[in-house]
């Protein structure tokens, strides 16, 4: 049993350290803007369709394993989308005068996520059907 948690966990680190690079490697490649957070918004946006595509195809189109959800899942996907980061933007843009912008923001991140979680399962569902 105390094998199994640390291979679990092992797995858990090597997909945060792989989430933690793409995310700094996204940052370097879509600088953050003064008004708009744009990449943390493409950071959550390309972390949510990981998601769903990993999720979908684990649970629905591969054979069952231990390690393969939390390395991708959780690490991969815990560390490269953010949360945390959107409410502070958010509040750093309503405190800059900027209440409009930070409701869009909120909005694009919560909606997008979702569509984007919507279609990119429906996607990995219609390629299994071909």
């Amino acid at each position: 049993m105390r094998l199994e948690r640390r291979a679990l966990s092992a797995a858990v680190f090597v997909g945060g350290c792989l989430g933690a690079l793409a995310r700094a490697g996204l940052d370097r490649a879509v600088p953050a803007g003064h008004d708009f957070p744009w990449d943390t918004l493409a950071a959550n946006m390309v972390g949510t369709a990981l998601l769903a595509w990993f999720a979908t195809r684990l649970q629905e189109r591969l054979p069952p394993s231990t390690y393969r959800r939390p390395l991708l899942g959780t690490g991969l996907c815990g560390a490269l989308t953010t949360f945390s980061t959107v409410q502070i933007e958010v509040i750093r843009l309503a405190r800059d005068s900027h209440a409009a912008m930070a409701v869009l923001y909120y909005s694009v991140m919560l909606v997008g996520g979702l569509v984007t979680m919507f279609v990119v399962t429906r996607l990995v569902r219609r390629a299994r059907l071909r």
